[in-house]
C-alpha cells in the first residue's frame, strides 16, 4: 500500500511540474496582415471581384424572377405547348444563374482558386 501512494505521489509530483511548464500564446494574425501593404491590394481586389460576381448573379436571378411573374400572369392565355416552352426557358436560366454562382462561388470556383493563388 505504501508502495503504491509512492508511485501516485511521484507521478502526481512529475505531472505537476510539467503543467507548470506549459505556456501559451496568442497571435493575432488580422493585424499582422493588414499591415502588410501587398495583402490589403490583394483583399481589396478580391472583394471587389467578389461584390462583382454577386451583382452578376443577383441580375440574372432577378430576370429569372420577372419572367416567373410574366408566365404567371399570362399563363392563363398560353397553350399547353407555349407554357412547356416558357416552363423550360426559366428552368435553363435558373440552371444557368446556379451554374454561375458555383463557378464563381463553389468550391473549385474562381474566387476559392484565386484567394488560394
Amino acid at each position: 500500500m505504501k508502495k503504491i501512494i509512492g508511485t501516485l505521489l511521484v507521478i502526481l509530483a512529475f505531472g505537476l511540474n510539467n503543467v507548470n511548464a506549459q505556456k501559451f500564446g496568442y497571435v493575432d494574425t488580422d493585424y499582422i496582415l493588414n499591415s502588410i501593404p501587398e495583402y490589403k491590394a490583394a483583399k481589396s481586389e478580391l472583394d471587389k471581384l467578389s461584390s462583382d460576381w454577386q451583382k452578376e448573379i443577383e441580375l440574372k436571378y432577378a430576370e429569372i424572377d420577372k419572367l416567373y411573374k410574366a408566365y404567371q400572369a399570362e399563363s392563363i392565355l398560353l397553350t399547353d405547348e407555349m407554357k412547356k416552352k416558357r416552363e423550360n426557358e426559366i428552368v435553363n436560366k435558373e440552371t444557368e444563374a446556379k451554374d454561375l454562382q458555383k463557378a464563381k462561388f463553389g468550391v473549385d470556383g474562381e474566387l476559392f482558386k484565386k484567394e488560394w493563388n
